[in-house]
């Protein structure tokens, strides 16, 4: 306890290297942890969402940007397909589910997703309240857009044409909401999931509304529904991966369509992002040298500074191990303090960052960082702070008290 004491009074006694020791430490420290968190969330995000999702057939153009539009929900499409085509491709022998997704509208910046039932199946989503979509212009929530805009069972509400929010383009045909999803942590929690025909009826009004009226002409309205309809593109499922090396390119060489992979386009996304995190995890450590640095020149300079003290310690019965103990936790003190007010600061960025994203058509892509690496970086930092001190206190160990006492005087 008088160690502490004497510890922490050494700390009060020069507040402007404190101040900076912890200030910087606490830099490093916040971004090591946001850099880690973030490299964490991106990577659970990727293998959540794309399930198991083999292949995405849509328009010709980036195949990125059609893994990142269909399967993400984070990018525009890249045009339109026959349902008829599609549907074709879906009867291959070597594929075991296709669903198809349609979309283009959204709900104050909420994208509505026209598809199958099937497609909950990707996300394990179940219901919370409510039922499944079963007939055109009902919808299903998902959890955070019923959260974030208050929606419950029986209301209704009008969609907007595009991806994004806007008051002068806005479908008259009233959807209503027929169920709410369960969270999830997956992209679906972020859309409003409805069928196919909605998304056709809402874009062709006036003549689907008319032929919904036909009585007595159920079936061929059924039929003709489909005939000359488009989507956005094709969720693939193959039943055996062999199916990977030959499709693809088969659908690129045969088809006015085009295939992507969503594992190979995410890894090649994640390779990029990843030259990113690398740079700013090598600023991060270069900060933690600095840090290292400070600490070990605070530390080193008190020790020599205060040498007469310390051998009075000394002829008062203090053994080296206990002057040792006393620079060990000033040090301690500023590690402990600094990684407390980084891990606070990373915390609280985050969580603004989330509200953020939350009013917007974003999802919230970050999770919390898991135990082991939070472990990791905590060992990093507190074996270069040990090294430190070892440094530092070097003089303690080889201190002449005869000498020092003389000098003094």
């Amino acid at each position: 306890m008088k160690i502490w004491s004497i510890s922490l009074h050494n700390i009060k006694s020069k507040p402007l290297y404190t101040f900076l020791s912890v200030f910087i430490l606490t830099l490093s420290i916040a971004l090591l942890i946001g850099i880690q968190q973030l490299k964490n969330a991106f990577k659970n995000q990727i293998e959540n969402n794309v399930g198991n999702i083999d292949l995405v057939i849509g328009a010709k153009g980036s195949p990125l940007q059609l893994v990142l539009a269909s399967i993400l929900h984070l990018d525009n499409p890249t045009g339109n397909i026959s349902y008829e085509e599609a549907k074709k491709i879906g009867k291959h022998p070597m594929i075991q589910s296709a669903i198809p997704i349609s979309y283009g509208d959204n709900y104050k910046g909420y994208r509505i997703v026209g598809t199958t039932k099937d497609y909950f199946g990707i996300y394990k989503a179940e219901l919370e309240k409510g039922r499944f979509v079963s007939a055109s212009m009902e919808v299903v929530l998902g959890a955070t857009v019923a959260a974030q805009l208050h929606l419950n069972i029986g209301d209704t509400f009008l969609s907007s044409h595009g991806l994004v929010e806007n008051s002068l383009d806005v479908h008259q045909d009233a959807i209503t909401v027929v169920g709410i999803l369960k969270p999830t942590q997956k992209v679906i929690d972020r859309l409003l999931i409805t069928n196919l025909e909605s998304i056709w009826d809402v874009h062709h009004h006036e003549e689907e509304k008319h032929e919904e009226h036909a009585a007595g002409h159920h079936d061929e309205h059924d039929v003709h529904h489909e005939e000359n309809k488009e989507i956005t593109s094709l969720l693939v499922r193959f039943k055996s991966k062999r199916a990977l090396v030959s499709m693809p390119r088969k659908i690129n060489k045969d088809t006015n369509m085009q295939s992507a992979l969503p594992a190979y386009e995410l890894n090649k996304l994640q390779e990029y992002t990843n030259i990113g995190f690398k740079t700013i995890s090598g600023i991060a450590y270069l900060i933690l040298v600095i840090s290292c640095l400070t600490i070990f020149t605070s530390l080193y300079k008190m020790v020599k500074e205060r040498a007469f003290d310390l051998a009075i310690l000394r002829t008062y019965g203090a053994s080296n191990f206990q002057l040792v103990q006393m620079v060990l936790y000033e040090a301690l003190t500023i590690v402990f303090t600094a990684f407390l007010l980084g891990f606070l600061f990373v915390k609280t960025v985050f969580f603004f960052t989330l509200i953020s994203m939350q009013t917007n058509y974003q999802q919230d892509v970050l999770q919390a960082l898991p135990f082991k690496d939070l472990l990791q970086i905590a060992s990093l930092i507190f074996t270069m702070i040990i090294v430190s001190v070892v440094l530092a206190i070097y003089p303690i160990i080889k201190m002449n008290i005869s000498t020092i006492l003389s000098n003094e005087k």
